[in-house]
């Protein structure tokens, strides 16, 4: 076994590694950007060594430098992680060639494995199952419409060298098939340095199930079962489960044949996934091979008992793997959760910043929570958003259903909007609590994931006024004399105690509260309704009574930012004081602002053109995903502010737009 190895990567996969190797007392050696110089990975490794400056291409992508470290610090292997480094031949043949140990798969596995199109006939001439398509190398774009009329349509676009989702769109006509080639091939040019895709059927309705297999270098190769990753948004995962719902045990065996069939076929060693597309009718076809550890392995270590990080640490220091295929069982059910810094009530921009307050779910046996970040890290625009994966593990499928629920609603995130609420509003959904699976289900369930709090609900209101109040007076009260009547700020006079009123803002509503204290209720007017309530804000826990209700929230004042997080998880309130917003600026109607930060990939229309309402004006690259910003309003694109390579922030003034309107 290795004595110390150094992780090529960062974030939650770069910590998920290190516990490990702290368990087996292997010593780590980090890598980090200028960005993450002071990131939760650097902190937990026993030596961090410096690479670059934070974009990745300069940093995290630079295997000259990653491999100097390890000889720096005498490590003796290298675990790449996923993304980056984690399935680049080249660079595992360098550590080959540098007598430093790549822990993954050889590199002429990844190359049989990394170009999609070769990778398919290899399956063929293995057995494998395969969708109709055309994986050649021609790539000229009427040849490649040509082949997607002739499969019939709806086709899918993939890039040959891709994952993540990225370089990769459905496409349901003909006459919109070039524009989705040519952006699924710079999306991939920019992700993977090579633009070259292929074209396959779109199996209506299918499932994503994805085999677990591992091998060593003795010649054993075992599946450890299967995970359903079906619930995606734009073909990245966004929940996962193992085992997959209604798998038979027949099926399970077949897939997981096909998938050691595929693992054979290259002489794989260590750990893989193999995915393949699963129709209705029980069909199922090999989509591709991820040469590496899955973001979601954590499910299959749930339901197996295993580490499969300490799988790969022991196959790749020679020795075989520590359990052959009639000892591996399944037991129970476990779901995973990604938590993001994005948006969802706004396309799922990616949010940035600073995490002034996290609370995620404590561990337990039937929790885990795998972070790469802790209070006080910032999220940045020049890595993957993720804030931590939340998975639970239960006896069956609906006792973790409830767990993962109960997970979503403990999560508090301040600094940055995350996915929470949207995705506790996915696992409470019709079709994933039935089990009723497919790649649409979001978009199925578009309705159902819509925010669904009552905003107009006085109850919600008087709460939020409550916790500012609270808030307010405990910040006023001087603590060398908390009790002197001078510190009281609930309004007191003769007679009886003045009313205050607040105005405050939620979800874009903005109203003013009344709020008067006597006698030790709370009389709140919001609108033309009275709540009257006893309770208030004890530290940071807020209690509210009010008739047969009784509310509970922990609450988290940040600046103007009033955050209510309960059981039905986080309400943003914002306090506003219209003497001081009387002459604030309103934004400029006349330009489109970048949402966030970012790379202008590309311009759509020439200064001077009249476009109608969302109409692409120009193409900004973020978070490693491609964002069409549109035309607000009919109108004219005056001039651009930017062109195509550009980095900006957010906020920034991009196009100079004069609506019809106007």
């Amino acid at each position: 076994m290795f004595t110390k190895i150094l992780i090529a990567n960062r974030g939650e996969i770069a910590c998920r590694v290190i516990a490990t190797c702290q368990r087996l007392g292997i010593a780590t050696v980090a890598v980090y950007s200028d960005a993450d110089r002071n990131a939760r990975h650097v902190r937990l490794a026993d030596e961090a060594i410096a690479i670059g400056p934070a974009p990745a291409r300069e940093s995290y992508l630079r295997g000259d430098a990653i491999l100097d470290a390890a000889r720096r610090t005498g490590a003796q292997a290298i675990h790449p992680g996923y993304g980056f480094l984690s399935e680049n031949a080249g660079f595992a043949q360098a550590c080959a060639e540098a007598g430093i140990v790549f822990i993954g798969p050889s590199a002429a596995a990844i190359r049989a494995m990394g170009d999609k199109s070769a990778a398919k006939a290899l399956m063929q001439q293995a057995g494998v199952p395969l969708t109709p398509g055309y994986h050649g190398d021609e790539q000229a774009p009427e040849f490649l419409r040509a082949q997607a009329d002739a499969i019939g349509y709806p086709v899918l676009i993939k890039a040959s060298a891709g994952g993540g989702g990225k370089g990769m769109r459905r496409v349901d006509a003909s006459a919109d098939f070039i524009d989705a080639l040519a952006s699924c091939q710079r999306e991939a040019q920019s992700a993977f340095a090579n633009a070259h895709v292929l074209v396959e059927k779109y199996v209506e309705r299918p499932r994503h199930i994805e085999i677990q297999v591992f091998g060593d270098s003795h010649g054993n190769v075992v599946y450890l079962f299967e995970r359903d990753c079906s619930v995606q948004r734009r073909h990245q995962k966004v929940l996962e489960e193992a085992p997959a719902p209604g798998m038979t045990a027949e099926r399970r065996a077949a897939m997981g044949k096909a998938a050691v069939d595929a693992a054979r076929a290259v002489d794989y060693v260590g750990a893989g996934t193999v995915e393949f597309i699963a129709a209705p009718n029980g069909d199922f076809f090999f989509m591709e091979m991820n040469t590496r550890l899955q973001v979601e392995h954590p499910v299959t270590e749930c339901i197996t008992g295993t580490d499969l990080v300490e799988w790969q640490l022991r196959v790749a220091s020679g020795e075989p793997l520590p359990l052959q295929q009639d000892q591996l069982q399944i037991r129970g059910h476990a779901l995973e959760a990604r938590l993001y810094a994005e948006d969802a009530d706004r396309g799922f921009l990616p949010s940035t910043g600073t995490l002034q307050h996290l609370r995620l779910p404590s561990g337990s046996a039937h929790v885990r929570v795998d972070a790469g970040v802790e209070q006080g890290d910032a999220i940045t625009p020049f890595y993957d958003p993720m804030i931590a994966k939340l998975i639970v593990w239960d006896v069956d499928r609906d006792a973790a259903l409830r767990r993962m629920q109960q997970a979503l609603a403990e999560c508090e995130v301040v600094g940055v909007t995350t996915n929470a609420a949207f995705l506790r509003r996915l696992v409470m959904t019709e079709s994933f609590a039935t089990a009723n699976l497919d790649t649409a289900l979001i978009e199925r369930e578009q309705a159902a994931l819509a925010p669904n709090a009552d905003d107009s609900d006085p109850a919600l209101w008087a709460m939020a006024a409550m916790a500012a109040i609270g808030s307010q007076d405990a910040a006023r009260i001087d603590a060398r004399d908390p009790h002197s009547p001078w510190q009281q700020q609930d309004g007191w006079r003769l007679g009886a105690r003045a009313p205050r009123t607040l105005t405050l803002e939620h979800r874009g509503t903005q109203q003013p509260v009344t709020v008067q204290q006597q006698d030790g209720a709370w009389s709140v007017t919001v609108g033309d309704a009275r709540v009257v309530a006893h309770g208030g804000l004890d530290g940071d826990a807020l209690r509210m009574q009010s008739g047969d209700a009784l509310h509970r929230a922990r609450v988290v004042r940040e600046g103007d930012a009033l955050y209510l997080f309960g059981s039905e998880g986080a309400q943003r309130f914002t306090l506003h004081d219209p003497v001081s917003e009387a002459d604030q600026a309103v934004a400029d109607a006349g330009s489109l602002l970048a949402p966030m930060p970012g790379r202008i990939v590309a311009t759509s229309v020439a200064p001077g053109t009249a476009v109608k309402r969302g109409a692409p004006l120009l193409v900004l690259e973020a978070m490693k995903m491609e964002h069409t910003l549109q035309a607000p309003a009919d109108g004219v694109v005056q001039g651009y502010r930017v062109k195509a390579g550009d980095q900006v922030g957010d906020g920034a003034v991009l196009v100079d737009f004069e609506s019809d309107g106007a």
